[in-house]
């Protein structure tokens, strides 16, 4: 996933590459420490904030803006592991 994230990033923003990066990200995220353990901790009440921008991001670089898309997705990621 971080493979994709940085081409995608090298190559101008590529909205496929970091589409695909944010998808296996997450997908390893899960295989790592599980369906419910990553459910609960990208839902939890203080953390719903960054889980809003984070999956908005996810969503603005599926819809092919991909610099608005990693800049609120970057929010989200910091507002979530501070």
């Amino acid at each position: 996933g971080l493979f994709f994230l940085l081409f995608g990033v090298l190559l101008y923003f590529d909205s496929v590459l970091l589409a695909f990066g944010n998808l296996l990200f997450l997908s390893g995220l899960v295989f790592i420490i599980g369906f419910r353990r990553t459910f609960t901790f990208f839902f939890q009440r203080s953390k719903l904030k960054g889980t809003g921008f984070f999956f908005g991001g996810l969503i603005v670089v599926l819809l092919r803006w991909p610099i608005l898309g990693m800049l609120l997705e970057a929010y989200g990621f910091i507002s979530l592991f501070r």
